[in-house]
This record gives structure tokens, sequence and C-alpha cells, in this order.
């Protein structure tokens, strides 16, 4: 439940404001003067980091919200922004004459890009199209905002400066952003199948596609007698009795001819 403010409480909170701004740069100050001191143990130096991190966290989550519903999760934005905390912590020199939250600010939101860029892919594409698919996102944020409805592809790259052909196609990409599992369903018993579910059981026949292709000039380089033979017996399913009364010849002079087929047939494809 919210409460309307105050003038008194108003006027507390902007008093309030540049004390905890003020101490935050006196404990900064004081612990980047033990994290920087030779003389320094190396468990207070290694004491001094880690309150220096913690101290400027709530900077890191500021910077996370900026890329809130994008696809990650905001926590792992806070890691990742994290990451780059401690960066500039180990970083930053005192003698530059900054604060240290302006010179960390930009580190931490570059690692926070660097992981969209990177690491928030499912299928890796250029880093062109990553750069421009998160230029197309804030571009059509404002455009939208201005224009009251969804921008068209001329107007996103006339505003970003590209053709409307890469538009088109850092759109596109986008659909490499995320992937989803062909097991994915909705857990209930009424719900629609997975996608696994409707693509359909396996083709035993892809399995022998290789030798069929490879079998096709060996079978091409037969005598037209060894041919029927083969046609009669595997495809035509007659035993070797009534291809010796088809062709003419004894059932074992059939049973060699085929055997000798067969034997040369596998050496060529062991040959191949």
């Amino acid at each position: 439940m919210t409460q309307d403010l105050s003038g008194d409480a108003l006027d507390e909170l902007e008093e309030e404001m540049p004390t905890r701004i003020e101490l935050t740069r006196t404990l900064s100050s004081a612990f980047f003067l033990i994290l920087r001191d030779p003389c320094s143990s190396d468990a207070a130096r290694s004491t001094a980091r880690e309150d220096l991190v913690h101290l400027h966290l709530p900077l890191v989550e500021h910077c996370a919200r900026r890329f809130r519903n994008r696809g990650e999760p905001f926590e792992d934005l806070v890691q990742v922004g994290t990451i780059g905390l401690i960066k500039a912590v180990d970083r930053f020199e005192t003698d530059r004459g900054v604060e240290f939250s302006t010179y960390a600010t930009p580190t931490i939101i570059g690692e926070i890009k660097r992981y969209f860029r990177d690491k928030g892919w499912a299928i890796r594409v250029p880093r062109r199209l990553q750069e421009l698919r998160m230029q197309i996102g804030a571009t059509t944020g404002e455009l939208t905002q201005r224009l009251g409805r969804s921008p068209l592809p001329r107007e996103l790259a006339e505003a970003i400066g590209c053709s409307v052909e890469q538009i088109i196609e850092g759109l596109e990409s986008a659909n490499a952003y995320s992937t989803l599992s062909l097991d994915a369903g909705d857990d209930s018993d009424d719900g629609p199948p997975s996608m696994l579910a409707t693509l359909g059981i396996d083709d035993e026949n892809l399995e022998h596609v290789e030798i069929r292709e490879s079998l096709k000039p060996l079978l091409d380089g037969l005598d037209p007698r060894e041919k029927r033979i083969l046609l009669l017996r595997f495809f035509k399913n007659m035993t070797q009795s009534q291809i010796a009364a088809e062709i003419g010849v004894s059932q074992m002079h059939v049973s060699r001819l085929l055997t000798r087929t067969l034997d040369q047939l596998r050496t060529s494809l062991e040959a191949d």
C-alpha cells in the first residue's frame, strides 16, 4: 500500500539523498585507499575489494533495469553487471579525478551489452546483426511512442540510417535469439502435444539411403542376367526354383550366380 508524501516528508528525503551519496563516496574513498595501499595486507585488500563491490551493487541493479524485458532474467543481468563492477574496481585509478560511479557505469553497461551480443543468442549470428537488432529494438520503442503505432521497416531504416533490406535482415535474425525445445509443452493433460510429437516417427528407410546410392553404379555394372536374377529374388520375392524356371537354368546354377553376384557387390562396397 502506498501513501502520499507530505511536504515535510519530501524535504526529509531530499536531505537524506545527498547524505547517502556522500556516505557512499566517503566509504569508496576509504576502501580504495586500503585497496591501493601497498602496505595493506592481502586480507585487508581482499576485504576492501568485497566491500566496494557490495557498496555499489545498487548501481549494478540500476544499470540492469535498463535492459529488462529483453528476453533475459533480471537476476542474470545483475550477475553479468556485477562482473563489470568487479572489473571496474580492479581497474579504477584514484588519481583520475572522477567519481568511481562515473567510471564504473560504462563498464557495467558494456558488460551487459556484451552478454546480449555474445551469449544471449541461441544460434550464433554475425555481430553486426546482433548490434542491429538492439538498435531496432530501441528505435522501435521510440518510434512507437512518437507515432502511436508500430513503425514500418522504411521508417526504422530512416531513423537508424541503413537500408530497408538491412532492417528486414535484422528483424529476421531476431528469430535466432531464442529457441523452443522440441519437447516443450504446457504440462497439462489437455494441452496441445509437443512439437516433437507432431513431427512423426523416424523413417527407417533413410538409414539405407547411402547404401542404395552406393549400390546404383555397382548394379549398373552387372550383366543383364545377373540384374534379372537380383530383381526376381529381392524385388519380386521369387524362390530360387521359380527363378530357375523363369530363366531356364538349374536351381544350383541360380544359387551360384546369386552367391557370386552378392559377394562381388559386397567387396565393391567395402572397397569404396
